[in-house]
């Protein structure tokens, strides 16, 4: 077999995802904060680019709609480029991708610089651990007695549960007898909050007893002790029969245990609120909804112009590096516009689908998929998937993600479909207007919504999108009392 060198010409298409195209898909699915911090690390990054200043931003030409802007973009993209880099000042780069202006919407979209409330300004949350340390500190416990505690408010989960067997901490206290981890481990429990440390919910709940005397009562006692399971099922007939009490003494039972707390560290939870600030507003002005971005505290961008006109690249490395980073401080601010842009079109193709939601509420939420989003407003579907992550919209209903109007449909008896969000918030409306004495059923909530929806609803799904909003079973939903 003879070997050979031959030239064949072969043509292939491909996708080359060039670093500004990377960029640009990035920024898509960044959230607010991510933004401001990316676009902060480029403004320390690119000595060509700049943040305009207040001043300049307050006497920029304010832009009405979103047609004036690409015009006006289009018309600065067209002038030679040595002009541009000279004379564009990017002020108004992003516009206010607004239908109307905010004068004309009567209210006040900025926020107070000094509207934050006395508790939004202390430096921490006290915790748990630092309560617990401080008042064994305060107490008549020894250095020795300190230093035992300490590994046991270690071992405290969230709910102030211990977590470690006396045998477990000893390990961690050499020539620490278990006798003297027990008797530390009592003292804390009558601590602040009543029952911390406690191993399980009988004996938190029976310390509390002990503090407030209620252990005087036999009755009680048992019921704590052996019987939570049954009143947590709800199983009254047994305990009434047992202990030979009338049920309004049961009843007075419950409200006596109603007042203890079964998870006494909870109030100390670490868990932080997350405040979300949102991406868009849509207000109703007239008969028409209008779409207003948010734009509080995104830095607008502009390039350097004393960079531009007055750094001269000696060397060819220079020359090279000046021109990357201006092309990097152009394609940012466009991408930056892009974004924007893209956002916009998409909220408004939202609100052209979802208009019953945004007159009415969730319960006219209809079905709606990416792919009707994308073919309306002419992008790829994985476009507009990322620009809906991590984006909140401000609606007269209330805050929520872009994710949430894209739901899957339950088909209706006359053809039509239903989003299933209308479903369960009907469910959870329902749920919420029963008697509590004779709670609904999944099977007659599923009737219910068969004569006001006329959709065929199986009692599975009802129980399925019941367990999703963490909404319990009519029978622990029931109140005897």
């Amino acid at each position: 077999m003879g070997l050979e060198l031959r030239q064949q010409l072969k043509l292939t298409q491909q996708l080359v995802m060039t670093p500004q195209l990377q960029q640009a898909i990035k920024l898509l699915q960044l959230s607010r904060l991510e933004l401001v911090e990316s676009i902060q690390q480029e403004l320390m990054e690119n000595p060509f680019l700049e943040e305009l200043d207040a001043d300049v931003v307050d006497t920029a030409p304010a832009t009405d709609n979103l047609d004036d802007y690409e015009s006006a973009h289009n018309d600065a993209q067209s002038r030679a480029d040595e002009d541009l880099m000279r004379t564009a000042d990017w002020e108004n780069y992003l516009g206010e991708f607004s239908s109307v202006t905010k004068q004309s919407l009567g209210r006040e979209l900025e926020v107070p610089e000094e509207g934050l409330s006395f508790e939004a300004r202390l430096t921490s949350k006290p915790t748990l651990d630092g309560h617990l340390t401080w008042q064994m500190r305060l107490s008549n416990f020894s250095d020795r007695d300190i230093a035992i505690g300490e590994v046991i408010i270690g071992n405290l989960d969230s709910r102030g549960y211990l977590q470690a067997t006396a045998e477990e901490m000893s390990d961690q206290l050499p020539g620490v007898e278990l006798s003297d981890i027990d008797a530390v481990v009592r003292r804390i429990q009558r601590l602040d909050p009543v029952g911390v440390a406690a191993r399980t919910v009988q004996e938190c709940l029976l310390v509390q007893m002990e503090v407030l005397g209620l252990d005087r009562d036999p009755t009680l006692v048992s019921i704590v002790r052996d019987h939570l399971e049954d009143l947590e099922k709800h199983r009254y007939k047994p305990l009434i029969k047992k202990f030979r009490i009338s049920m309004d003494d049961l009843k007075e039972y419950l409200d006596l245990l109603q007042t203890l707390e079964p998870m006494p560290g909870a109030h100390f939870s670490t868990g932080e609120p997350q405040y979300v600030s949102p991406d868009v507003f849509v207000y109703k002005h007239g008969q028409d909804f209008v779409i207003v971005l948010n734009e509080d505290g995104m830095p607008r961008l502009q390039l350097n112009s004393y960079y531009v006109e007055n750094v001269r690249a000696k060397t060819p490395v220079e020359k090279e590096y000046f021109q990357d980073k201006v092309r990097s401080a152009e394609w940012l601010m466009k991408s930056l516009y892009q974004r924007q842009r893209t956002l916009y079109k998409v909220m408004e193709s939202i609100v052209r689908f979802q208009r019953e939601f945004f007159e009415h509420g969730v319960t006219k939420l209809k079905p709606l998929i990416l792919k009707e989003v994308a073919e309306d407003i002419g992008m790829h579907e994985s476009t507009v998937s990322r620009i809906t992550t991590s984006k909140y919209v401000a609606t007269p209903h209330g805050i929520y993600e872009l994710k949430f109007f894209f739901n899957s449909a339950l088909e209706l008896d006359d053809g039509t479909q239903v989003g299933s969000e209308s479903v369960k918030a009907l469910i959870k409306q329902l749920i919420g207007e029963e008697d509590s004495k004779h709670p609904l059923s999944d099977e007659q909530i599923g009737e219910v919504l068969k004569q006001k929806l006329e959709v065929n609803i199986a009692r599975r799904t009802v129980a399925k999108y019941r367990t999703a909003m963490n909404i319990e079973s009519s029978s622990k939903r029931k109140q005897v009392f």
